[in-house]
């Protein structure tokens, strides 16, 4: 049973467990998430005009529209109805709703956050819109949301920002109906049934339809142009199919009875990895050889149509970094279509990485105009990339340089770090390869003694960048299964059975919602602040680490026989296709919300910035 106040939803709880799954609003929890963002609260816009009332007392309204809220238990259910009332007698329009709905969706620590905190994944999909938000260690019931009458079209994000949380804080959560149009003395109902639901198998598809809703799917979100798609509208009554041809590259919503599914529609993914490779070597390398970043790979700005530089001290924009992607990508491309422009191209890469981004002993930097604090991620990347250049190249350089770089990273940060793309099989393999057998058992007891730290660790993983994030735990649980797949025995089993349990704290970041941007993708909610030419925190969709989710399913499918994963991989893999265009083009984030912080979302940032990973996953485990 939920205990809850019929007056005010100050909180909501499960008997015998801890989680709170609602932000504080008097704040203590965050002081700048106070009673403004109470449960039910909310706002509007009349004739250009905004309005805001609160979740104790709605019915103070100062305007020509009256808000009333009742609540009622139904079981174990509360069902919630909002009623709008123009009072006025001239007809209004409603514009802007808001409802808040204050998710604790938060990342104070791991340890916290296993038990307390939860994710909320929401599908605005009008008359069949829900939340399903789920403890963040993935074990226990979850609670739902469901409209039941009226529909929720959009949400918004408040209160995110440097000094309000960073990245550790995914904000609060308004709900929003469509905007509206009301006669004198007519009314818009809005009503939605919060519920609890178990969270293996089919638990919140079960509870959707048990409760009268109707489930939306497709067997696929995101198809080549030219292909048919079908998706299925369910209830707990009948099924309909509707299928459409999608003829041109681009986004589609496939509507029945006022709910949808979106579905994407992208060239064959081998024209749509040309046209980037193209994109890159005409417009993205630095090919100023008076410029110290001569022969880098950079940050594009596509309203500009120029290269973008760390000039002004933004290190997210340096020419190391995430953009060693780039690198990778083309190593792997070139490999599998071989082109003289592009080797020399990668060569000359290959030359600024080794002399101008690492000094002899291997120490690497971000970027060769200001100094930066060393950064651990680098090394791994730096790593692979030169061992994907020795498999392109075949010049044994290449795999010492990239044995030197991951013992560097060992040298300088132990075996706790928690890095993104740790090339465990691939720098065995290129080792073994180019006869460095004893480079390659050393390297091995490097990664044997990071499993080890991995495995005491548990659940408990420690901060990184941010305090807890899926790029902590994804990787954590790839480099587990790659290394269940190179030892034998006891050692073996011991990593995968490690693997195994942090794989539902992996999985509740992300949801089937039926829409290409959220379907198995993980929540990610500050890249385009960090990455971004607007600069703007909120919920990235789909985000290119994503692909790191991807990679670690790929792997424990491999390691567990567990067939089901590779499926979820693959929709991850294609799904981020959304980041390139036909013409080559891309976009490092897509800013999912209708607003943050009140500033327009639903768009793609102008910066090609560093989402060429996600061709790199596209490339290593779909292609």
């Amino acid at each position: 049973m939920m205990p809850v106040s019929l007056i005010l939803l100050a909180g909501l709880l499960f008997q015998s467990d801890s989680t709170q799954w609602l932000l504080k609003t008097d704040g203590t929890q965050f002081p700048w998430v106070t009673e403004k963002y109470g449960w039910g609260g909310g706002y509007m816009d009349i004739s250009g005009q905004t309005y805001e009332w609160t979740g104790d007392n709605p019915s103070d309204l100062d305007g020509p529209v009256r808000i009333s809220v009742q609540r009622k238990e139904e079981g174990e259910d509360i069902v919630e109805t909002y009623t709008f009332r123009n009072t006025s007698s001239r007809s209004v329009r409603l514009g802007n709703i808001g409802i808040y709905t204050p998710f604790n969706d938060s990342y104070p620590d791991a340890a916290t956050c296993m038990e307390k905190c939860c994710h909320a994944h929401v599908w605005a999909g009008g008359k069949a819109a829900y939340v399903a938000a789920v403890k963040m260690n993935g074990k226990g019931p979850g609670l739902g949301l469901m409209v039941v009458k009226g529909e929720v079209t959009d949400y918004d994000i408040w209160e995110r920002g440097n000094d309000k949380g960073w990245s550790n804080y995914r904000g609060v959560i308004a709900l929003c109906p469509p905007d509206v149009k009301l006669r004198p003395g007519r009314s818009y109902v809005l009503s939605w049934r919060i519920f609890k639901f178990d969270t293996t198998g089919s638990g919140f598809e079960d509870a959707i339809l048990s409760r009268g809703g109707t489930l939306v799917s497709s067997d696929r979100y995101v198809y080549r142009t030219g292909e048919r798609c079908k998706v299925l509208f369910k209830t707990s009554k009948y099924s309909y199919t509707r299928s459409r041809r999608l003829r041109r590259p681009g986004e589609y919503r496939i509507s029945r009875r006022g709910t949808y599914a979106d579905v994407l529609a992208v060239p064959a993914g081998q024209d749509l990895l040309r046209a980037r490779a193209e994109f890159i070597l005409d417009n993205q390398q630095m090919m100023d050889p008076g410029d110290p970043r001569f022969g880098a790979y950079m940050v594009y700005d596509n309203e500009t149509g120029a290269i973008v530089t760390d000039d002004m001290g933004r290190s997210d924009l340096d020419e190391g970094r995430e953009r060693v992607g780039m690198g990778i990508f083309f190593a792997e491309y070139c490999r599998r279509h071989p082109s003289t422009r592009l080797l020399q191209s990668l060569e000359q890469y290959a030359k600024f990485v080794r002399t101008k981004l690492q000094g002899e002993d291997y120490v690497t930097t971000s970027s060769v105009s200001h100094f930066v604090p060393e950064r651990g991620y680098n090394y791994p990347w730096i790593a692979d990339f030169y061992f994907r250049m020795y498999e392109l190249t075949g010049k044994r350089q290449y795999a010492a340089d990239g044995y030197g770089t991951m013992m560097t990273l060992f040298r300088r940060f132990g075996y706790g770090f928690y890095c993104i793309d740790y090339p465990v099989t691939k720098s065995l393999r290129v080792l073994s390869d180019a006869g460095l057998s004893q480079e390659r058992d050393s390297l091995l007891d490097c990664y044997r003694r990071t499993a080890l730290e991995f495995i005491r660790n548990g659940s408990n993983f420690p901060s990184h960048e941010v305090n807890y994030e899926q790029s902590i735990v994804a990787p954590a649980v790839q480099l587990l299964c790659e290394m269940s797949l190179v030892l034998e025995g006891k050692e073996s089993e011991r990593c995968l059975s490690a693997a195994r349990e942090m794989m539902p704290a992996l999985e509740a970041f992300s949801f089937r919602q039926p829409s290409f941007r959220l379907r198995d993708i993980p929540i990610r909610h500050w890249d385009g602040w960090w990455f971004g030419k607007t600069q703007n925190y909120g919920d990235v969709f789909p985000h290119y680490w994503s692909v790191i989710s991807a990679a670690a399913y790929h792997w424990f499918a491999l390691a567990s026989g567990d067939e089901s994963y590779m499926a979820k991989a693959h929709t991850i893999l294609r799904s981020n296709l959304a980041s390139f265009f036909p013409d080559g083009s891309a976009t490092c984030a897509y800013l999912y919300p209708r607003r943050i912080n009140g500033v327009p979302g639903k768009y793609s940032d102008a910066y090609a910035n560093d989402q060429d990973w996600a061709l790199v996953a596209y490339l290593d485990f779909y292609l």
